[in-house]
């Protein structure tokens, strides 16, 4: 754990140290290191509304994590003792899974939003958790092994500096694992209430990328057999833009807990993961994209 600290700057002239339990500042100890609140996008209110509907076992977000798994392990693998960053950590849902995962890892979770950060601190001690906006990421050059970013950056109004500073704090060879909504011709009230600033196509998604000087390792969808009542729910739901913003808000609750436990969307994902491995998806509800520094 000590070389964590060497990850972090200074903090009003005091640098911070990870002791594997607490942040030491000076003569204080923190759960969450603060660096940075909130420039836009994401906020505690929006992490509750989302995480109370679909939990920790919505089928497609479970499809999502262990689809980063799969690519860190590829990666990651003879690497001793890596740091991974997990960047919208939220409640910390992916972390757990990280951490048994990987146990040889330091695993850290950040995120912009305050309230969850802390109520995490107290149902996943001993994991580093930080607050910082990525737009102003405090961290170091060239220190982290890999970033994992799930359904981040769309909530990022400037995703291509978000992108840079990524690039800048992964050490060289250093991987980063991201997913974003798919389709920017389906931005629909569901997108509207969760402040997406857009959803992607796989072509934006790898140029913004490569614009940042990375390298492609794999790009892909997630949701290609789901598509179909995709592409029609959300051309529907484009429709009602004239409703309320509490009407909106009631649909996209209903529509959440609606798709949470279908056993034949469970199905349809489950045989999909099963070719991932094997064949690029052309289009799907996700864009899927693993690169290297």
């Amino acid at each position: 754990m000590d070389s964590f600290s060497a990850v972090l700057p200074e903090i009003t002239k005091i640098k911070p140290v990870w002791n594997g339990e607490n942040f030491i500042l000076g003569d204080e100890k923190v759960a969450v290191l603060q660096y940075s609140s909130n420039l836009s996008g994401w906020n505690d209110e929006l992490t509750f509304f989302h995480e109370d509907l679909a939990g920790d076992d919505h089928f497609i977000d479970r499809a999502s994590r262990n689809l980063a798994i799969g690519a860190l392990k590829n990666q990651l693998k003879g690497k001793k003792n890596p740091i991974i960053l997990e960047i919208g950590c939220s409640s910390g849902y992916f972390l757990k899974e990280l951490k048994d995962a990987f146990p040889d890892a330091t695993v850290v979770g950040a995120d912009i939003v305050t309230e969850p950060l802390m109520a995490l601190s107290k149902h996943l001690p001993g994991t580093p958790l930080l607050q910082f906006d990525l737009l102003d990421c405090p961290l170091l050059d060239s220190t982290i092994d890999a970033v994992v970013m799930l359904n981040v950056l769309e909530n990022i109004e400037n995703d291509e500096k978000a992108l840079a500073q990524v690039f800048r704090i992964l050490k060289p060879n250093g991987v980063l694992v991201a997913e974003v909504p798919a389709g920017p011709h389906l931005y629909d009230i569901y997108d509207k209430q969760l402040l997406h600033y857009r959803r992607y196509s796989s072509n934006e998604l790898i140029t913004k990328a490569q614009n940042q000087n990375f390298k492609i390792i794999k790009s892909s969808h997630l949701g290609f057999l789901l598509y179909p009542g995709f592409f029609y729910v959300k051309n529907k739901n484009k429709k009602l833009n004239q409703l309320s913003d509490k009407a909106q808000k009631e649909i996209v609750e209903k529509s959440i807990q609606s798709t949470h436990s279908n056993p034949i969307l469970k199905f349809l994902m489950k045989l999909e993961l099963f070719f991932y491995r094997f064949i690029r998806y052309p289009f799907g509800i996700r864009c899927t994209l693993v690169c290297q520094k």
